[in-house]
């Protein structure tokens, strides 16, 4: 990234502010605006999110705000309710009182005197669900959004129930809100309040992990601020992003294909991260385009934003397996409207173990797959956060457990751009069964490489919200849809289809092994193939090169640390993947605060004894400076039975080294058709 010095106009930060809610709670923003805007009022940019702008967002923060403010915008990071310096406690995402205080801070920043009443939104992650959740609400002072990795549906495109299949991200990501949701606020901002107000937060916290347990199927719990639910209400420009290693790729297209309103879309190569800080690269000159965004809705400036195509995205050549890429080779491709008319969704009838041309006719051929638990252990993370090593490896181990059918080596290029689905034909010989669905991209030396890949707890084969037991050997009509994707497989090449009945740990296995039988004449891949480039598409260059501001200073006084292991005991049969992310101890110069943050994931199992799954989360975070010291330690454990999901808790607070605070749960939660 290209650090920009000199910026158009000189700006000044308010560290902290106090921004009251019209209930008295106050919330703690920082701000950074043009010099210039307390007599010339300018535009204000909202980022809204739980993760601290004093220290665990603050590097990235310090990149992109006071880029925007000197393109003459307001730019506010507000930490969300019982967060950061923020008062009161968080106990869940997106609820309506979140909403209510983004309201509120929308009406104090249209009053401020630097503030022309125009006002964008904009974030990642949790921010981008939030900005979008918020633009359905109609505040009056909202004029666009941009928002990157985000969803329009809580419940099967997040990190809780892919195709109504649990994901262990789910598990791993309430640990996070479990985290989070917990630490103190800095005394150097809130004074002596500040023991009152984490104790509050301990005191009060929400264990997360079983909010989200609670609601195995798609109820009104996570209906509520799904936009999905009514697209309609959105009624402000949208310019949208993701990346294909992101959980989040779908979302994008669904936007474009479904609002009535101005709209861009961008897709890249990347993992869990803004674009202009994208990894795999290339990441691009995003920020240019978010200012020019801005420029445009909230400053009337007619500069074509809304020129060139709708949507924009990588087209992903092949590259051999692996974990980690630095970068991903492909070129930019654009596409007038979404869908495109120029995407021809072609259907290749599944044969016996081959995946047959289209119109073939194919035999009748009962196949049954029965997989050993061990399949998923190469799958990485549902989203890549690029903390590597977290994407699918060489998939050849996996599919020995799965049921496999593969082209012949294809005599041209083939690229498809959208979301394949996979229709089978099925019967199983247990009430609850599920279904992994993966494309990969098969080299001439045999390397398997994933593309994408969808899931289906086939008790949700009628909708998420009624699911219903399997009838043994009755056969069903069942559609499996995989991520969107932008990919390229070369002449000579194998495309391979391979499905699989579980899927650990990166999906949580049915109560018990079932087999699962695909009847062939009634089973299909259907590909959304994209004609071959023109000769100038490849010439396309339509980013400039990243840019930001000077990012924060920080030193770094111990090394961190990355870890993931697989491992095997042929004694007792016992496995497991253990992740360690571990940041090391970083201290911010500016304000002389000292973090330290170790996550340590385990996913574990036994043989082929579905009901040994279990996964474990911990986190260790301490905040230091000077005499003042603290640590909170949560660890989060799932197992389960049958018929329940087991949930223990533990909560532990510091100060110094004497524990001050502890506190544990215990959950027992009925499987709802998992």
């Amino acid at each position: 990234m290209r650090t920009v010095t000199s910026l158009p106009q000189q700006i000044t930060v308010d560290e902290h502010l106090w921004i009251p809610m019209s209930d008295g709670t106050r919330l703690a923003a920082k701000v950074w605006r043009p010099l210039a805007a307390d007599d010339r009022p300018v535009p204000g940019i909202l980022e809204y999110i739980p993760y601290r702008k004093r220290d665990l967002s603050a590097v990235r923060d310090s990149i992109h705000h006071p880029y925007m403010a000197g393109h003459g915008y307001a730019c506010v990071r507000v930490d969300l309710r019982g967060t950061g310096e923020s008062e009161g406690v968080l106990v869940d995402e997106y609820l309506e009182q979140e909403h209510r205080d983004a309201e509120d801070v929308m009406a104090w920043m249209a009053a401020q005197p630097w503030c022309d009443g125009r006002i964008g939104m904009m974030g990642i992650s949790w921010g981008g669900f939030n900005s979008l959740q918020i633009a359905a609400r109609k505040p009056p002072h909202l004029q666009a959004i941009v928002i990157s990795s985000f969803t329009d549906d809580r419940y099967s495109d997040d990190m809780h129930y892919m195709g109504g299949a649990l994901l262990s991200d789910n598990i791993a990501e309430s640990a996070t809100m479990f985290a989070y949701s917990t630490l103190p606020p800095d005394p150097a901002l809130v004074g002596d309040r500040w023991r009152d107000m984490w104790f509050e937060r301990l005191e009060n916290c929400s264990l997360w992990a079983a909010n989200w347990l609670e609601h195995q199927r798609r109820d009104e719990y996570w209906r509520r601020a799904s936009v999905c639910e009514d697209y309609a209400a959105v009624q402000v420009p949208v310019l949208a992003s993701s990346g294909w290693a992101d959980g989040y790729s779908n979302a994008v297209g669904r936007l474009l294909a479904n609002l009535d309103v101005p709209r861009k879309g961008l897709i890249g190569p990347w993992s869990h991260k803004y674009p202009h800080l994208g990894e795999p690269g290339p990441a691009i000159g995003y920020l240019q385009e978010v200012v020019r965004w801005w420029d445009h809705w909230l400053k009337d400036v007619d500069n074509g934003v809304l020129d060139g195509p709708v949507l924009q995205t990588w087209m992903q050549e092949s590259v051999p397996p692996s974990t980690a890429y630095e970068d991903r080779p492909g070129r930019w491709v654009g596409e007038p409207e979404w869908p495109s008319p120029n995407i021809r969704f072609t259907e290749y009838p599944l044969g016996r173990y081959r995946i047959a041309e289209p119109g073939e006719e194919v035999a009748q051929v009962a196949l049954p797959v029965e997989s050993p638990l061990s399949v998923g252990q190469f799958a990485g993370k549902w989203a890549s956060y690029n903390a590597p090593p977290d994407l699918p490896y060489d998939q050849r181990e996996e599919d020995g457990g799965s049921l496999v059918f593969e082209t012949e080596a294809l005599a041209q290029r083939c690229e498809i751009l959208g979301a394949p689905t996979v229709t089978l034909e099925v019967a199983a010989d247990k009430p609850v069964a599920m279904v992994a669905a993966r494309l990969s991209d098969v080299a001439p030396d045999g390397r398997a490489t994933r593309v994408t890949y969808g899931l289906l707890n086939l008790t949700h084969r009628d909708g998420h919200d009624d699911p219903r037991p399997l009838a043994a050997g009755e056969r069903y009509r069942v559609t499996v849809q995989l991520n969107a994707v932008a990919q390229a497989f070369p002449a000579g090449h194998r495309i391979r289809l391979s499905l699989s009945t579980s899927y650990w740990p990166l999906a949580w296995p049915p109560p018990e092994p079932a087999q699962v039988t695909v009847y062939t004449a009634g089973s299909s891949l259907r590909l959304p193939v994209r004609p071959m480039a023109d000769a100038d598409e490849a010439e396309r260059q339509p980013f400039g090169e990243p840019e930001g501001a000077e990012p924060m200073a920080v030193t770094h006084i111990s090394p961190g640390d990355q870890k993931w292991t697989v491992s095997r005991d042929l004694v007792d049969y016992r496995s497991a993947l253990e992740i360690v992310k571990d940041a090391g101890l970083v201290r911010f110069d500016e304000h002389e605060l000292e973090v330290d943050r170790k996550v340590r994931e385990r996913y574990g199992w036994q043989a082929d004894d579905f009901c040994s799954a279990t996964a474990e989360t911990s986190w260790s975070m301490s905040f230091g400076r000077g005499d003042w010291r603290t640590r909170t330690e949560t660890r989060t454990r799932v197992t389960c039975t049958p018929t329940h999901f087991l949930v223990h808790a533990e909560l532990d607070g510091f100060e110094g080294e004497q524990r001050t605070f502890s506190r544990n749960w215990d959950r027992r939660i009925p499987r709802d058709h998992v």
